[in-house]
């Protein structure tokens, strides 16, 4: 009997305690996670940007210590056309196009190479190719031979390729248009 009055008194006293409304000590928990929160996402974003510098300074390095004229577009994207074409014509969007081409990390480490995995064909700005190609590729013509140098963001981002790319990495793109 003592031992069902105990039972009912505690159940009474949890619902009884579950049904309060929230104190202010549970509202002054939710103003510092939110605050947390930012301060989080604050150093997250000054992060992102140290990483977006050193490796604009590894790029820009890389092209004064092979003194190639590298052309910067908007995009972060740096070409540099060493044979162009006479007569290409300009590529744009949705233009199918194919190419050669050797994909490198910047210290030279050979990735992929069309004379291993064959041309590529596809067409601009709709196919599963990095998204810097597709940009770098409106800025030359048909029988260019060019160099890209991709910011990783526009190549393989923050993961890698899960292959021979690792994380965080710019590449460059030896590339023949046709």
């Amino acid at each position: 009997m003592f031992r069902s009055f105990f039972n009912t008194l505690g159940f009474l006293v949890l619902l009884q305690t579950s049904c309060k409304e929230p104190s202010s000590n549970t509202n002054d928990k939710r103003v510092d996670n939110a605050h947390t929160d930012k301060v989080i996402k604050e150093q997250f974003i000054k992060a992102n940007q140290q990483l977006m510098v050193k490796e604009n300074d590894e790029m820009d390095y890389y092209a004064k210590s092979h003194k190639m004229p590298f052309q910067k577009t908007t995009s972060g994207i740096r070409f540099y056309v060493y044979k162009p074409s006479a007569k290409g014509d300009s590529i744009r969007d949705s233009m199918r196009v194919s190419i050669n081409f050797e994909i490198k990390l910047l210290d030279g480490t050979l990735c992929y190479s069309s004379k291993t995995q064959g041309r590529r064909d596809f067409m601009i700005g709709h196919e599963d190719i990095e998204s810097g190609i597709h940009k770098g590729l409106q800025y030359l013509k048909r029988g260019d031979k060019a160099l890209l140098l991709i910011p990783s963001p526009l190549a393989h981002g923050l993961l890698g390729d899960f292959n021979k790319i690792p994380p965080q990495m710019p590449i460059l793109c030896d590339i023949e248009v046709f």
